[in-house]
This record gives structure tokens, C-alpha cells and sequence, in this order.
């Protein structure tokens, strides 16, 4: 037999009532959805609800001496007043008291107790106990102890009707406590059903607070990968130009320094360039600084700066674009300057190239990219195929430019292929159907 406080735990765990629509994963727009009125979660409402709900004892005896003072004040007006039907009275109507406590002990108590008023042969006003046992029965136990209770309650209610006839004749009087036997287990079970609802809008508002908490939390997780390529891309090519040219002025310092000087100045510009990049994107990471405020992300447009770039740190880079350039969208922008930066970064640290040609065809709605240099093909490696150069660092295994670059071009839908050219050297190929955003 189930307790007050033990009905809701229960209910906690069953299915959404029928009718209901099931959560398709977006959380604050279905969290405000079965979110409950106003007037359920808030106000007197609420009030009386928690304390019904909180407190049965005290709530279920408050309602049993309310009835036992209506039925003691219509026994004294009757003329069957006497010592044996106030007892029966009072031990029917005091059984109340614990009906949430113990519904199906109530019931069957109250039960005998009308079985035991009929064979003494007085009706009483607290038969109305019947009612609320059977109540409390449809309320917080199974249909089928609802059902079982019913019946019982059905045949005392026959049997009253045959010997009392309280409504002047035994069909109308068998009319009468039949509707109301059905009427208080219908509201039972109207009442438990409600209960299970709310119980399950609760619930389900829970789940997906949490649900968003946890999306909220892979969101960050995203991001923080996200700035974490940029980060990579920005330092690792920008380094790479720096030492390179750093390199270079210092071979040519002692034979021409205006040379020299003019390196050093790149290096300069290069160093700052790539701080502002910096500083714009872990300007994301702050709260006090708005979104408007950051530079805009490079895209294919900034291809010939970056390769500008790339040819004063001493390497021949040629820019061809093949076909009529149409809308990427920011993401794929910013994925074809990311892919051309990497792979020239990786000409630059491993290869040995002299010469290398970007290559941007443009095939609505395809986009290729393709970046070759001359430089000697890595040897192989173990067991991808790859050794030391192009992002392979020797000695270090497997290493993570590449997978960046497949990475952003599976964002879009599409392939990138890197290895050794037919004709030699190296070649990275990105194939992409970008969505203009």
C-alpha cells in the first residue's frame, strides 16, 4: 500500500500520458512547452497542493472532523440517535483520516464497519466514508483495486437499497448509490490521471533542463576545438614565415643589409598580423567584449595577401583561379583560406620546395582547391603511407595538420586528398559543396 509521499516518486517513472507530443531534442523550445500554467505552479492553487500533498495526515484529519461534525449534527436530529450508531458513525468517518496513508486498509476497515451498520440495521449520514475510501482507492492504487473496490461498494449499495430505500423505492434508491459509487471512482481516477500528468510535466522539465545544460556544455566543447584549429592555423604559418625570413636576414646580413632590413621589416608585419589574428579570436572567449567589435574571419578573397605572404618569405607561389567565383558563405570562406594557409605552411616547414601553384576552381555549386609544389615527396611511413614531411614531423608520427584540413572540408560535404603529385612533389586537393550562410 503506497503512501502520499511515495505516489508521486512512483508516477515519476511512467509513461507521458497519451496525447502528448514526445521531445524532439530541442530543449528551451519544449521546456517551455509542458511547461505548466501559472495558476498550477503559483499562488493559493499551489499552496493548499503542497500541503495536501506534503502534510496527509494533517490535511486527511482536518477533512474527517469537518464530516464527522456535518454527520454528528444530522444524527442528532434523526430520531435513530443513540450510543451505537455515533460509534459506528465516528469509526467510520475517524478511518479517513489515514486514507492516504493506507487506502486499501481504509477501504476494507470502512467496509466491514457498513457491513456491520447494515446488520445492526441503521443507515448514517457517514456512509459518505464509503465514498471517499473508494476515492482514495482510485486516487493512489491500481485500476484494478479501483475496480475491485467498486465493485464491493456496488454491492453494499444493492444491498442498502434493498433494506433502507433511501430514495423511496428500491430501483430508485439502487439508481441513486450506484451513481454515486461511479461518480467517486470516476473522480479517482480523473484525479490520478491529472496527477500523473503534472508529475510527468515536471519531470519532463527537469530532463530537459538538463538536457540543455548538457547541449550547452558540448556547445563550449565545439568552440573550444574550433578556436583551437584557428589558433593552429594562425601560429603555425605565421611562425613558419617569421623563421623562415628571420633565416634569411641572417645569411644576407653580412653581404647586403639593406636586404636584410627589409626581411626583418616583413617579419615585423608578419609578427603583428598574426597577433591581431590572435587577439581577435580569443577576443571570442571574452564577456565584455562584443561580437561586433572582432575583426572579420579571411576568406578566399584574402588568398592573394596570404600568398603574397607566403612569396616574401622566399618560396614562388602563383595564384591561379579557374571559373566564376559565387557565394561561399562565411563558414566555407573561412575553410578554403584555412585549407591554402595549412598546406603552404607544411611547404614551408617540410618540403624543400622552390615553386608551388594554388589553385581555385570554381564549379557552382562545387568548389576545388588545389595546392602543388615541387618539393620531394615524403618516404613512406608506418602504416599511413606518409613519413616526415608535409605535416609529418619526424620522429613525431602522425601529425595533426592534415586531419585538420579533411576535417574542415567534411564540414561542408566534401573529400581532401593529400600525397605525392603524379609528376612529383606534393599536391593537397579539397573538394567541397559549401551552403552559402
Amino acid at each position: 500500500m503506497g503512501t502520499a509521499t511515495e505516489f508521486p516518486s512512483r508516477l515519476s517513472a511512467t509513461a507521458p500520458p497519451s496525447g502528448t507530443v514526445p521531445a524532439s531534442g530541442n530543449a528551451p523550445e519544449e521546456q517551455a512547452a509542458f511547461q505548466p500554467p501559472d495558476e498550477i505552479t503559483r499562488g493559493l492553487f499551489s499552496s493548499g497542493r503542497r500541503f495536501v500533498r506534503t502534510h496527509p495526515l494533517a490535511s486527511d484529519a482536518l477533512l474527517a472532523s469537518v464530516l464527522l461534525t456535518l454527520s454528528s449534527v444530522w444524527l442528532a436530529g434523526v430520531p435513530l440517535a443513540g450510543v451505537h450508531p455515533a460509534i459506528v458513525q465516528t469509526a467510520l468517518i475517524a478511518a479517513v483520516a489515514g486514507r492516504r496513508l493506507w487506502p486499501s486498509a481504509v477501504f476494507l476497515f470502512t467496509s466491514a464497519l457498513a457491513f456491520a451498520q447494515w446488520l445492526l440495521g441503521f443507515p448514517l449520514m457517514g456512509d459518505v466514508a464509503l465514498l471517499v475510501a473508494l476515492y482514495t482507492v482510485a486516487a493512489h492504487q491500481s485500476r484494478i483495486r479501483a475496480l475491485l473496490a467498486a465493485g464491493v461498494l456496488e454491492a453494499g449499495a444493492v444491498m442498502a437499497a434493498v433494506k433502507w430505500e433511501p430514495a423511496g423505492t428500491p430501483a430508485r434508491s439502487l439508481l441513486f448509490l450506484s451513481a454515486t459509487v461511479v461518480a467517486a471512482l470516476f473522480a479517482g481516477l480523473a484525479v490520478a490521471s491529472g496527477s500523473r500528468y503534472l508529475t510527468w510535466l515536471d519531470e519532463r522539465a527537469r530532463r530537459l533542463e538538463v538536457e540543455r545544460d548538457q547541449q550547452a556544455v558540448i556547445a563550449a566543447a565545439a568552440e573550444r576545438t574550433r578556436i583551437a584549429r584557428e589558433l593552429h592555423d594562425i601560429v603555425s604559418h605565421s611562425l613558419s614565415v617569421v623563421i623562415t625570413l628571420a633565416d634569411a636576414a641572417a645569411v644576407v646580413s653580412r653581404i647586403d643589409a639593406g636586404r636584410a632590413g627589409e626581411a626583418m621589416t616583413e617579419v615585423s608585419e608578419v609578427g603583428r598580423r598574426a597577433l591581431t589574428d590572435m587577439r581577435a579570436m580569443l577576443g571570442v572567449l571574452r564577456t565584455d567584449e562584443s561580437p561586433a567589435a572582432l575583426m572579420p574571419q579571411p576568406g578566399a578573397a584574402d588568398l592573394g595577401a596570404l600568398v603574397d605572404g607566403v612569396r616574401a618569405a622566399g618560396l614562388a607561389v602563383h595564384l591561379d583561379v579557374v571559373g566564376s567565383p559565387f557565394p561561399l558563405g562565411a563558414a566555407a570562406e573561412l575553410t578554403a583560406y584555412r585549407i591554402v594557409q595549412e598546406a603552404l605552411t607544411n611547404t614551408l616547414r617540410h618540403a624543400g620546395a622552390r615553386h608551388a601553384r594554388v589553385t581555385i576552381g570554381y564549379d557552382e555549386p562545387q568548389v576545388t582547391l588545389t595546392v602543388a609544389d615541387d618539393g620531394t615527396p615524403p618516404s613512406p611511413g608506418p602504416g599511413l603511407g606518409l613519413g616526415p614531411g608535409h605535416g609529418l614531423g619526424p620522429g613525431h608520427g602522425h601529425g595533426h595538420g592534415i586531419d585538420g584540413m579533411r576535417e574542415r572540408a567534411a564540414l561542408h560535404g566534401g573529400t581532401l586528398r593529400a600525397g605525392p603529385a603524379d609528376g612529383g612533389g606534393w599536391l593537397v586537393e579539397a573538394t567541397f559543396r559549401p551552403v552559402p550562410g
